[in-house]
C-alpha cells in the first residue's frame, strides 16, 4: 500500500463500531488514567489551546477540555470520527472548547504557531511519513510549547511474523518504534525529549482486555464480528504473540514529553 492508502486504511479501520466494542471509549492502553499522566507534564494554563492529532471520536481532546478547562482543537483523517467526535462534544456541553476537523497529521491545517501543545495518543506508530508528521507538531507549536505522546514501541528485528502483517500496521504494532527512535525523529524536528516512560503492562492489560470482550463478542455478536472483517480465527494466535512479545520487552508502550525551543 502507499502512504495514502495506509492513511485510509487505518482511518477507515477505527471507525468502526467493532473496534470501539473491542477496545472500549480509550483507544490506547493506560485509557484515561494514562492521558491525565500526559497532560499533567504539557504545563498547560487555562488559556492554553491544545491539538490533539489523529483525535479519533474525541476521548483525549474531551477529557483535556473538561478537566483542564482549555480550548482543545482535534484532527483526525477519519470524517466519521470528526463528525462522532463533534457529535461527543455537543452532548459533553463542550462544544465551544472542543472543537474537531478533518485533516492530515502530516500536512495539518493551522497555521504556524497555533498551539501551546500538541498530543498525539497511539497513533504516530500509523504515520507513514513519521518525520513530516513530527515536523508538523513542531510548526504548529509555539516556541516553549510541549508535545506529549503514547505510544506502541517495538523492537522490529525481534517482531514475530504474526505482528508484521498490514493488519498489524493498522493495530499499531508493524511500524511502532523504539522510544530512543520516536527521540530521534522528534529531535530531528526541533523538539527535545524531557521525559520518557514506559507504560509495557498497561499494554498486557489491554491485551487482556481484547481478548476477554472479543470472547463475549463471539457470543453475543458474531454477525457484527464476521461483517467487520475482522479474522476471528487468527486473532487468538496474534494475541498470544503480542502477550509474548510484551513479555520479552520486544514491544511495549511508553509516554514521552518533548519541548520546542523557545528560542527565535
Amino acid at each position: 500500500m502507499n502512504s495514502d492508502e495506509v492513511k485510509a486504511c487505518c482511518a477507515d479501520a477505527y471507525a468502526k463500531d467493532v473496534v470501539a466494542l473491542l477496545l472500549g471509549d480509550s483507544y490506547h492502553p493506560g485509557g484515561t488514567a494514562l492521558t491525565r499522566r500526559l497532560t499533567d507534564h504539557l504545563h498547560l494554563t487555562a488559556d492554553s489551546r491544545v491539538l490533539d492529532v489523529a483525535s479519533g471520536r474525541g476521548t483525549t481532546a474531551l477529557l483535556i477540555a473538561d478537566a483542564y478547562g482549555v480550548r482543545v482543537d482535534g484532527v483526525d483523517y477519519s470524517p466519521a470520527n470528526t463528525a462522532l467526535a463533534q457529535g461527543a462534544a455537543q452532548a459533553a456541553g463542550l462544544a465551544e472548547r472542543a472543537v474537531f476537523t478533518t485533516g492530515d497529521a502530516e500536512h495539518l491545517p493551522y497555521p504556524d504557531g497555533a498551539f501551546d501543545a500538541v498530543v498525539c495518543e497511539c497513533a504516530l506508530c500509523t504515520f507513514p511519513d513519521k518525520a513530516k508528521a513530527a515536523a508538523e507538531f513542531a510548526r504548529v507549536l509555539k516556541p516553549g510549547g510541549r508535545v506529549g505522546i503514547t505510544d506502541v514501541t517495538v523492537t522490529t528485528d525481534r517482531l514475530p511474523p504474526q505482528l508484521s502483517t498490514p493488519a498489524a500496521r493498522i493495530a499499531c504494532v508493524a511500524d511502532a518504534r523504539t522510544p530512543a527512535e520516536y527521540a530521534a525523529i522528534l529531535s530531528a524536528a526541533g523538539l527535545r525529549t524531557l521525559r520518557t516512560e514506559r507504560h509495557d503492562q498497561a499494554m498486557l492489560r489491554m491485551i487482556d482486555q481484547i481478548e476477554a470482550r472479543l470472547n463475549l463478542l463471539r457470543l453475543t455478536a458474531a454477525d457484527r464480528l464476521a461483517a467487520s472483517g475482522l479474522d476471528i480465527d487468527a486473532a487468538p494466535a496474534v494475541l498470544d504473540a503480542a502477550r509474548t512479545a510484551v513479555s520479552d520487552s520486544t514491544l511495549g508502550y511508553a509516554l514521552l514529553v518533548a519541548e520546542k525551543s523557545s528560542a527565535p
